[in-house]
């Protein structure tokens, strides 16, 4: 039998991954670390909460939830707050969280995009992806305004409400389209959400035509949004950035001179990460 050299992809998978690392059967779960994670996740979506309230949510009994967030507590994953009696994500889990910002260059590219982008148009820009069906914001530079849009590094929200949503999904094909909006329906948010699948089509179609999208207040009344996509090297649409502020700053007529710094950051981002366009 050959000998496998040392440093070949081979080896390196076998150092990696056990020989039956494909295997996700019960064997090769910790259920009890599953069970933390769980309770991890579920904090994180709360926000904050009482025991009895991530408890309840998380569909364990408070002895156990206890265990695991004091366990937690002791590695600075999650921090408890005496005076309210509120358990809150810990600065352990941001710095592990952060380190999957900084795996890709993508994020380091587009800083200097963003806040030239942010600068060119006095609003926030955004930088986000898409994972699981959802936009993952990944990097935000604020506007020095007051009143300003705001999405942390983290935030997840739904692509058919979303600039950027909507700038990435007009570029997927229909059988990713159609997977999408039925795990993930439709949901309204607010009088202009697009509700109806003709409606976000045709929404779709304008958004390919233009080479921007347009959240015209579907996620939250008063704040509008425009984005286009990022490309990587092999064409595939890897991300979008936007611009978002108040409907009273980003009025029709200047929605085209956004769309267009906009499209220009995103191109200008492609081409950061190896896109030829």
């Amino acid at each position: 039998m050959a000998e496998i050299p040392a440093n070949s992809p081979e080896s390196r998978r076998a150092r990696g991954r056990p020989r039956d690392w494909h295997d996700k059967t019960a064997q090769n779960t910790i259920k009890s670390l599953d069970r933390a994670l769980e309770v991890l996740e579920t904090l994180s979506d709360m926000g904050s909460a009482t025991l009895s309230e991530l408890a309840q949510t998380a569909g364990e009994s408070p002895a156990t939830v206890y265990r695991v967030l004091v366990t937690m507590e002791g590695r600075g994953m999650v921090e408890f707050s005496p005076a309210e009696q509120l358990w809150n994500i810990g600065p352990r889990a941001f710095l592990i969280g952060s380190k999957f910002l900084r795996r890709t260059n993508l994020v380091e590219r587009a800083r200097p995009i963003l806040r030239r982008l942010m600068e060119a148009t006095g609003e926030t820009a955004n930088l986000g992806i898409e994972r699981g069906g959802q936009v993952l914001f990944l990097s935000q530079i604020e506007t020095h305004a007051s009143i300003r849009a705001f999405f942390p590094p983290g935030t997840l929200s739904p692509m058919h409400s979303s600039g950027i949503g909507k700038a990435l999904m007009a570029q997927l094909d229909a059988d990713r389209l159609s997977e999408i909006i039925i795990e993930h329906g439709q949901q309204r948010f607010t009088s202009f959400t697009l509700t109806d699948r003709a409606a976000l089509d045709a929404d779709l179609k304008a958004t390919r035509a233009r080479g921007y999208s347009i959240d015209a207040e579907e996620r939250n009344e008063g704040m509008k949004c425009v984005a286009a996509p990022v490309f990587d090297a092999n064409g595939e649409p890897v991300a979008g950035i936007s611009v978002s502020g108040p409907a009273s700053r980003i009025p029709d007529d200047k929605i085209t001179g956004f769309g267009n710094e906009v499209a220009r950051a995103a191109a200008e981002l492609s081409r950061a990460i190896g896109a030829d366009r």
